[in-house]
């Protein structure tokens, strides 16, 4: 739906048409011209002709001149789709973020709203058990301090779920304040493929062609600013009736041709220097963003696979452990052999590490989504 309604691509796409238009302009004929003149007291005149001059002329650049224009008008249209597509492969990463930002602060929230019925039957045993004359008074006051702990974070996650919710109604060209459905769970992790293997796929990325594209252009303006030492012409034909030989006929039709005298060196040689420069310019680009690229993919490979084993490592050993220590210390609780503080605290940390868990599980589909941007291209997942 992003894809489909943001207006960046529209923006984009404009852009790119633009630029394909220009194509038909450089490689036309510059308009002919069309001139007229006359000798206004020749006209009734007994001793003349009457004398007018009608001129039509054509300027004709100098043969590959147009032809090294369109390549380049081509290139920068080139370029400019392959704009679009990085655009598109950026509004897909911030789509995904912005997806795993719902998914946490919907996840949170379930998480807080359970712990906050738990610490309600807690804070209901301890005083069932104060008044029997088994806990202390102190026990519910921790409880109902716990309680209005979880009512805090209830605020903060609201906020962080709304906030979710407008960025994603944003991309997707919406009112901010729409309503949107539950998040689905984020699907489990593919293995990952080689390193090597998505740094090669990476060097074809839409930006990368766009450079490519860029430095074919600024070669072909290269050779353009060369071809500007030859001349180009303009060739005409005229009736001129002012030529009227005596005694003769009248010298009416001409054909001539005019061409320009390329001496001025420097300013070609300048533009020579300057297309030379923006090609290097381009290539040094080039280059960089090979570059770059191989380091952004290296580093969001190793982020992925960092978030990737800490998921599994709650999923196996943290989450499991916490529930069991809760469930222990609800048991010795039950029978005199633990305090209630411990209890609570052991239900705190089971809420924090499942907290964390889902910040885990959102912060590996960030990462996921920043890899995929770097690779340009999506990873393999179990059932897509």
């Amino acid at each position: 739906m992003v894809i489909d309604r943001n207006p960046t691509l529209d923006q984009m796409r404009a852009s790119a048409r633009a630029a394909a238009a220009r194509y038909p302009q450089v490689t036309s004929l510059d308009d002919p011209t069309f001139a007229f003149s006359t000798a206004p007291g020749s006209a009734g005149a007994t001793n003349a002709n009457y004398a007018a001059r009608v001129e039509v002329a054509q300027k004709l650049l100098y043969p590959g001149k147009r032809g090294l224009k369109g390549d380049a008008a081509k290139a920068d249209a080139l370029a400019a789709a392959e704009d679009v597509e990085d655009a598109r492969l950026q509004l897909a990463e911030a789509a995904r973020a912005a997806q795993a930002d719902y998914y946490l602060a919907v996840k949170a929230t379930t998480v807080a709203e359970e712990n906050a019925k738990l610490l309600a039957e807690f804070r209901k045993n301890a005083e069932a058990r104060y008044k029997a004359g088994q806990g202390q008074q102190q026990d519910v006051l921790q409880a109902d301090v716990e309680i209005a702990r979880q009512d805090e974070r209830l605020v903060s996650l609201r906020r962080a779920r709304l906030v979710a919710v407008a960025r994603l109604n944003t991309l997707m060209h919406l009112p901010p304040d729409g309503s949107l459905p539950p998040p689905g769970d984020e699907g489990g992790a593919g293995p990952l493929p080689d390193a090597v293997k998505l740094r090669e796929v990476a060097l074809s990325r839409p930006d990368v062609r766009a450079v490519v594209a860029r430095v074919a252009a600024e070669e072909a303006a290269l050779a353009l600013a060369l071809r500007e030492y030859k001349p180009d012409v303009e060739v005409m034909a005229a009736y001129d009736g002012f030529w009227q030989g005596p005694g003769g006929p009248p010298l009416q039709w001409q054909v001539g041709l005019r061409t320009n005298l390329p001496v001025r060196y420097a300013r070609r040689g300048g533009a020579v220097e300057e297309s030379r420069a923006k090609v290097a310019q381009r290539r040094a680009e080039l280059a960089r963003l090979t570059d770059q690229i191989n380091f952004e993919v290296q580093e969001a490979f190793e982020r992925v696979r960092e978030t990737d084993e800490v998921v599994k490592l709650y999923e196996s050993k943290v989450l499991p452990a916490a529930a069991a220590n809760v469930k222990e210390a609800q048991a010795g609780y039950t029978n005199n052999r633990v305090a209630f503080l411990n209890l609570i605290e052991a239900q705190r940390n089971a809420v924090g590490l499942r907290d964390r868990y889902y910040e885990a599980v959102a912060e590996a589909a960030r990462r996921r989504a920043a890899l995929e941007r770097a690779v340009g291209a999506r990873l393999p997942v179990p059932g897509r």
